[in-house]
């Protein structure tokens, strides 16, 4: 594959605002100095064929049917909070969730959906009878998921059950002023359930693609990592990290982030590919 090969901007101007508890957004479309190509995973791609945007236009959100509100979905409390392994995390207490677009599993016979915050204070899978207005959503959710055919083996690892706290708290987005944007979402923290979980994502953040998370495995998932093509050639995608100036802006550089790409096989069998940032993991053995 020809792919283009600019150079990965250091200032990323992208404007993803990250919303709910260490949980990764889906922002709005920003912009690096690189130009978006059409790649495997999408058609609005960044420094890898394999580094795309869910959808092709607009945000990452399973849109409402008002334009204007910032498409949060109704719920009824009360029902479980799922993670890949479809694991009960904790009991759903929010009455509202916004959710990634192109993102449902099976779970206990249901289908369910991935919620960006949950109550476990991370992202995770809510079943649809928890949708007010279920119909609409299912509708509306579509279906996107990430590919690997071809790509060769790499090293295996699994999620970390720690994480660097001088990491967590730099931001992934140049001049954010988000809540979240930040490493700590990339990481496996500490859960509502006192258990560490991290996030599956379909792309790397600081390109606008959105830096959004696909799925959520709990410390000990094996991963296995894939070669993947980049523009730079390396089979990872390294962002600078932010840390604030004199006058508090996240526009000094403190360090990077590397993102690897790769699979995880969660108990149900099914297989989910995706990006993880290489601080939420360790070298391990076994992967399947």
């Amino acid at each position: 594959m020809n792919f283009k090969n600019p150079v990965f901007g250091v200032v990323a101007l992208a404007l993803s605002a990250c919303g709910g508890e260490a949980s990764v957004d889906d922002g709005a479309v920003g912009s690096t100095e690189q130009a978006a190509f059409s790649g495997v995973n999408g058609t609005v791609c960044e420094e890898s064929p394999y580094n795309c945007k869910l959808r092709p236009s607009g945000g990452n959100r399973v849109l409402t049917n008002d334009p204007d509100d910032d498409d949060s979905w109704a719920l009824y409390t009360g029902g479980p909070v799922r993670d890949g392994n479809g694991t009960v995390v904790g009991i759903s207490t929010r009455t509202s969730a916004t959710f990634n677009h192109g993102q449902t599993r099976t779970f206990a016979g249901e289908l369910h959906a991935f919620a960006v915050s949950t109550s476990n204070s991370s992202a995770g899978w809510l079943p649809m009878s928890a949708i007010k207005g279920r119909t609409s959503f299912e509708d509306k959710v579509g279906h996107v998921s990430a590919l690997s055919s071809g790509l060769s083996k790499m090293a295996c690892y699994a999620v970390r059950n720690w994480h660097d706290t001088n990491l967590e708290f730099k931001k992934v987005v140049y001049d954010s002023d988000a809540t979240h944007e930040r490493a700590g979402d990339y990481l496996p923290l500490v859960r509502a359930n006192g258990l560490r979980s991290a996030n599956l994502t379909f792309n790397v953040p600081g390109f606008g693609l959105g830096g959004v998370a696909v799925d959520h495995f709990p410390a000990g998932t094996k991963f296995q990592r894939l070669d993947v093509p980049t523009n730079s050639g390396a089979p990872s995608i390294d962002i600078p990290l932010w840390v604030q100036d004199s006058v508090g802006r996240y526009r000094q550089q403190s360090g990077t982030m590397k993102f690897i790409y790769g699979y995880v096989i969660a108990a149900t069998s099914t297989r989910r590919n995706g990006w993880m940032a290489y601080d939420a993991l360790e070298v391990s053995s076994g992967c399947p």
